[in-house]
């Protein structure tokens, strides 16, 4: 899990036991990477209130602080000293861990993420902290992808628990619809990053944004994922990101409309800001896994000074961007149908991922038997399109044969 690491090269041990010295940095990774976590989530909240309350014309939040930036934080302490209520029919120990299997996986994958480092010029992305080489950020698994994936598919059960520990209806139908949305939205997340595995060629975090450090087309485009797999999965891995974290215009898991207040209608002081937290914590972290798969991470240029401080100053730029694109649609896009939603998720950008990994597939096999580009694209074009008529020629007649089967029950006496 820690050995991609430079830090973990010596042995933990030395001739007087172990090194406390490597302990006592993966300690203070830990540390930082945690209350770094929850002061952004704290700022994350006030900004979006106050982002939202601008495009609406209205002030937001401004008692609490200067501003009003301290608002989060007394409704976190005001949430703290409420009243625990837990349902006459809930199951007490599923119903008071299911805020936990919530909130503890947004925390974990952003342990995965290249904060800064050394990327300009060839470097390694390796900082010097107490006299060792180690890498800005927690951990450097060599599935650092497939980590990440599995982590969001874990949130799925805190969703899904939830809804069913509370002992009523109306959670139990928000869970269900979450686990159907994540579920469904899961599939083309996974597709888009397979395509950015496939032209960087490795699933580690840290390797992926060396490759995108390196010099681009041209030698002045950036070799960015978005650029190295053609723009199409990152603008699926987007969408399918934004329905995964429940953001609007995919609210659907809390649709007051329907749902009275969906999954956590029966949670209340910790437990429901635990619930809140994770939200707003998971749009922090999927952002930087968006900035480290698509856009280079925190490589960028360093005319002068130290290379880490210019990573740190890229990375919460382009993490500042995709911030700023989710309270934007929030406060923009009105809420899809739930037949909307599952239209474009399977009907659109299941088929449009898996078809895309294919092209870049194909083209990477061309470049490796030296056949020639210029005949391997038309072709691997022309199947796509085809197999895009076929889907969509399959799907009208199943439309068909639904409209004619509803005119039939209808004419039955």
């Amino acid at each position: 899990m820690l050995g991609g690491d430079p830090l973990f090269n010596n042995s933990l041990y030395d001739s007087n036991g172990v090194n406390f010295a490597v302990l006592g940095i993966v300690a203070l990774k830990v540390v930082v990477c945690f209350v770094f976590l929850l002061v952004a989530t704290m700022l994350m909240v006030w900004f979006e209130r106050k982002l939202i309350g601008d495009m609406q014309n209205r002030i937001g939040p401004n008692r609490a602080g200067p501003w009003g930036i301290l608002q989060t934080l007394a409704d976190g302490i005001k949430l703290f000293f409420k009243e625990h209520l837990v349902p006459e029919k809930a199951e007490p120990t599923v119903y008071v861990l299911a805020p936990f299997l919530a909130f503890v996986p947004a925390f974990l994958l952003f342990a995965i993420v290249p904060v800064t480092g050394n990327f300009a010029d060839g470097g390694d992305g390796t900082v010097t902290m107490f006299g060792y080489q180690t890498f800005v950020q927690l951990a450097d698994p060599p599935i650092g992808v497939l980590f990440a994936l599995g982590l969001s598919s874990i949130a799925v059960y805190g969703v899904m628990l939830a809804g069913w520990s509370s002992g009523s209806k109306y959670p139990l139908l928000g869970s269900v619809r979450a686990t159907a949305q994540m579920v469904s939205y899961e599939a083309a997340m996974g597709l888009a990053a397979v395509a950015v595995v496939l032209v960087t060629g490795t699933l580690s975090t840290h390797g992926m944004v060396m490759v995108q450090a390196g010099p681009g087309p041209f030698g002045w485009v950036p070799n960015w994922g978005v650029v190295l797999t053609a723009v199409v999965p990152f603008l699926i891995f987007m969408i399918a990101g934004a329905a995964e974290l429940n953001r609007p215009p995919f609210d659907l898991v809390e649709a007051e409309q329907e749902l009275v207040g969906g999954f956590n209608t029966e949670y209340s002081s910790i437990r429901f800001a635990l619930f809140y937290l994770a939200e707003f914590m998971n749009t922090i972290t999927m952002s930087a896994i968006f900035v480290t798969l698509f856009l280079g991470g925190p490589a960028g240029p360093a005319p002068w000074g130290p290379a880490w401080v210019w990573g740190i100053a890229w990375f919460f730029a382009k993490l500042f961007v995709f911030l700023f694109i989710f309270i934007w649609c929030r406060a923009t896009l009105p809420r899809f149908r739930y037949d909307q939603l599952m239209h474009l998720g399977w009907r659109l950008l299941i088929p449009l991922a898996l078809g895309w990994a294919l092209l870049l597939a194909a083209m990477h096999v061309s470049n490796d038997q030296g056949w020639p580009p210029g005949l391997t694209m038309p072709v691997a074009l022309l199947v796509l399109i085809a197999a895009a008529g076929l889907l969509r020629s399959a799907l009208a007649r199943s439309r068909e044969g639904r409209l004619a089967d509803a005119d039939l029950e209808g004419a039955t006496p």
